[in-house]
């Protein structure tokens, strides 16, 4: 294999992890990332980052270092983004500059050079609200809940004659319903790499990333996936801190396995043009996950704090149908929640996080994006 792949946000949690599996089968790789201060505190290459990797330090948004980026370049996985449904409610220019701009900055270059491969990771966050089910079986889509009805802590999506639904597995079929700004820009990332990729006979996929944990998490950007920030809480001694009543569900996949998808998206022919959802598989509640967190970090005496607040932009269930990736690519998660939380405590032995999720939370009431 001798294939060179450039991994735009490549310094990054889920993009380092990326680039081990691709160099492990063969692949020479090149990174470019910003090294955004939120989540490279210091700048400068991090050290989990292979050795091997070519690594450019710049802006998406910047046409002159793409260009340089690119060349000599085979396949190209997207992944630069800022990421967190609750900031970006309020850095909404810098969070549609990057996405969306520095998306397209990134296609502009690829119309000049062509790739054989183009992969963009997309998000879970652009279903809103899951797929559900009533009583007798049929499926619905979950309506979004009213303020009145967050108000009276009436967290349950319910039908249009207020009875509550049940939330099944969500295939990609389901239609996107855009909650916050991060799942907007998520969105027109995924639909503008699919509309260029059939305009200029790219092939290119998109890959509908769920709730990702594992070694190497931004443990100090109080945005980053949930574990990450329990885990924050918990290496302080504080409380992990669940909005509503800690019943919602979400995927939580572990980000070998993710990245493993990733490779199988680059590798298999007819996964070209395809939307697929990229997560374990399983549902679980954040409170389920705050409690195995506090567990495996020794510290099941710090109970969650169910704060019985609706953040604006949250959804309430959310789980993947992994049926596609299974069947076209071949994807089969192989860690369990259990395992890799062991791996991801492990890793946390060695690591000091500074637990921002007070000034977080204190941000968003004051600019009025908690209910």
């Amino acid at each position: 294999m001798s294939n060179t792949v450039l991994i735009t946000g490549g310094a990054g949690f889920i993009g380092s992890h990326l680039a081990d599996e691709l160099i492990a089968h063969g692949y020479r790789v090149r990174v470019l990332d910003m090294l955004l201060d939120q989540v490279h505190s210091g700048g400068g290459r991090p050290d989990y980052l292979h050795s091997q990797v070519d690594f450019i330090a710049g802006d998406i948004c910047d046409p002159n270092i793409v260009r340089y980026a690119c060349a000599g370049v085979d396949v190209v996985c997207h992944l630069a983004a800022r990421v967190g449904v609750g900031q970006s409610m309020y850095d909404i220019a810098k969070y549609t500059k990057t996405n969306n701009l520095g998306t397209a900055t990134l296609l502009e270059e690829l119309i000049k050079r062509p790739v054989g491969r183009l992969l963009v990771a997309s998000s879970m966050s652009i279903y809103g609200e899951g797929l559900y089910q009533r009583r007798d079986g049929t499926l619905r889509t979950g309506h979004e809940r009213s303020l009145e009805q967050l108000k009276q802590g009436d967290w349950e999506v319910r039908d249009i004659d207020g009875e509550p639904l049940h939330p099944v597995p969500t295939p990609e079929t389901k239609a996107p319903t855009l909650a916050s700004v991060y799942a907007l820009s998520k969105y027109d990332q995924e639909r503008l790499c699919l509309i260029f990729g059939r305009a200029y006979h790219i092939p290119t996929v998109a890959l509908r990333f769920f709730n990702v944990y594992g070694p190497r998490q931004a443990l100090s950007n109080p945005y980053t996936g949930v574990l990450a920030i329990f885990a924050a809480r918990l290496l302080n001694n504080n409380q992990p801190m669940i909005y509503e009543d800690g019943q919602q569900q979400r995927d939580f996949v572990h980000v070998h396995d993710l990245v493993r998808g990733c490779r199988l998206a680059i590798e298999t022919p007819h996964a070209a043009d395809q939307v697929l959802n990229i997560g374990s598989g399983e549902a679980h509640t954040v409170v389920e996950i705050a409690r195995r967190m506090a567990t495996v970090l020794d510290k099941a005496h710090l109970e969650p704090e169910i704060v019985g607040k609706y953040r604006v932009g949250d959804i309430r269930h959310c789980f993947a149908d992994i049926t596609q990736a299974r069947q076209m690519l071949g994807y089969q998660p192989q860690i369990s929640l259990q395992a890799g939380m062991a791996q991801l405590a492990e890793w946390l032995k060695g690591q000091v996080a500074v637990d921002q999720v007070a000034e977080a939370t204190k941000e968003l009431e004051k600019r009025g994006l908690t209910v």
